[in-house]
């Protein structure tokens, strides 16, 4: 996935704080932009934008589909490379391949997660298998990872099953962090959540959040109400700090991601696949992957497969800045 510096789309404050005492937080509705991934699939770019850069330590949100893949070759995103974040792979539909220079070929489905953890370095591949569902639609997201994660050794997580909430047609999947007494066995570095509420038909539901998190709301399928602002499938709400509780409803079916985190508050430069702190850091990381010896036990490994990776960009002919969590410059 390609991280440029963020462009500035329309985003609309729906209703927004006072800074006075009881007074609800500011909310900020922000439409997705496409983005060609690869050569088969266009997603929704929904973070970082101008307005939100982050949501927590969520700093990358890409949608995809719903997709009818049925006569194409669905996902197709050759061995690449990470570092300085995690990746969160969800699916509502299809079946995506994931490979890594750890060693690792594991299928997901919807109701999975795949988790991996670049630290120093990681390269992966994302595809679709020749045999597979027809449709395709999920998500693909990133958490950027703190001073004291970032530097250590690559991991992979799947895990096939996850804590289940009921409430009448509403379903509450916890994908990272908690809900209630519910709690993922994902491993994350920062306090974060990210969970799925699903509505079978029509419904409300009021979901606990720390108040010391922002949180936000991404449509992924059907027309939802959300802390009472209508929600289109592809936009997210940001919802500001200081919530005790999250009401969405739907008047039918519907599919909502629930994001969420403390702020994060340490410098990052976002560029290509990499976060950093600095230029000369994501450079290093560039020129480490264009180097024309691609062996095991180099910084990134190899992908299984032999699928010829993905040749990396030349670096911008500006210097990158570090940024804070509101998009500030820092250096």
């Amino acid at each position: 996935m390609s991280q440029g510096e963020p462009a500035l789309y329309g985003c609309t404050v729906v209703h927004g704080g006072t800074g006075e005492a009881g007074a609800e937080p500011e909310s900020v509705l922000l439409p997705g932009h496409d983005v060609p991934l690869g050569r088969y699939t266009t997603v929704r770019r929904l973070l970082p934008q101008r307005p939100r850069r982050m949501v927590g330590a969520w700093c990358f949100v890409d949608h995809f589909g719903p997709d009818d893949v049925s006569g194409r070759p669905g996902m197709q995103v050759p061995p690449h490379p990470h570092t300085g974040l995690q990746t969160v792979t969800w699916l509502a539909e299809g079946e995506i391949l994931h490979r890594d220079s750890l060693g690792n070929v594991q299928p997901i489905v919807p109701g999975q997660l795949n988790l991996m953890t670049a630290a120093h370095g990681i390269a992966h591949s994302e595809q679709s298998p020749p045999e597979r569902p027809p449709g395709m639609h999920g998500l693909q997201l990133w958490v950027a990872l703190p001073e004291d994660a970032r530097h250590g050794e690559a991991r992979f997580e799947h895990h096939a099953a996850l804590p289940v909430l009921r409430d009448g047609d509403v379903t509450v999947t916890v994908v990272v962090g908690e809900v209630g007494p519910l709690r993922s066995p994902a491993l994350v570095h920062t306090p974060l959540l990210g969970a799925e509420v699903l509505f079978a038909g029509p419904g409300e539901h009021r979901l606990p959040v720390d108040p010391a998190f922002e949180t936000a709301v991404l449509a992924m399928s059907g027309t939802a109400e959300v802390a009472g602002v209508p929600l289109a499938p592809g936009s997210l709400l940001y919802l500001g700090q200081g919530r005790t509780e999250v009401p969405v409803g739907a008047a039918g079916p519907a599919r909502l991601f629930v994001l969420g985190g403390t702020p994060f508050e340490e410098p990052l430069v976002m560029w290509w696949n990499f976060v950093g702190r600095s230029h000369e850091e994501i450079a290093r990381a560039r020129d480490d992957w264009a180097r024309d010896e691609w062996v095991p036990g180099d910084r990134y490994g190899v992908v299984p497969g032999g699928e010829a990776p993905l040749p990396a960009p030349e670096m911008p002919t500006v210097r990158l800045k570090a940024r804070d969590r509101h998009g500030r410059v820092l250096s």
